[in-house]
Order: structure tokens, then C-alpha cells, then sequence
């Protein structure tokens, strides 16, 4: 399964906050992208898991992501 996930920094406390939509709830955080990436494929896989306990529909991963530029009067 694939799911898209949302990185990016914690400007309060340091590191990184990284969720994946797909999975109401399914948030983590991490001091590197790559440990917050490690968390966030933990938390997942147990969401997964227990939506699977109890008979609840999976995701289908099917989150898409654009970027936008707008521009601010300053």
C-alpha cells in the first residue's frame, strides 16, 4: 500500500511534524526527516493494523497534493 504523508518543520520545538491523511488521526513527529519518516510508516502500519482489527474500511491512499504560489501585500 502507498499512502502520501505531509512533512514539515516544527518551528516551536525543533524537528519535523509529518501526518498522513489518508489515515484520520495518523500524526507523528521526528528530530530528522528521516526519523519522522521512520515514525510516521510505524504509526501507519498500526493504524492499519487495528482498522483491520476491528473490520474498519482501509485507506486507498488516494490524497494528491499540488502546490500554489500566492502573492502578499506586505
Amino acid at each position: 500500500m502507498t499512502l502520501s504523508v505531509v512533512l514539515r518543520p516544527d518551528r516551536e520545538a525543533g524537528g519535523y511534524i509529518v501526518e498522513c491523511p489518508d489515515i484520520p488521526g495518523c500524526l507523528t513527529e521526528g528530530d530528522t526527516v528521516e526519523e519522522a519518516l521512520a515514525n510516521i510508516r510505524e504509526a501507519a502500519e498500526g493504524c492499519i493494523a487495528s482498522m483491520i482489527e476491528h473490520g474498519d474500511p482501509l485507506p486507498t491512499g488516494g490524497s494528491l497534493f499540488a502546490t500554489i504560489t500566492i502573492e502578499v501585500a506586505a
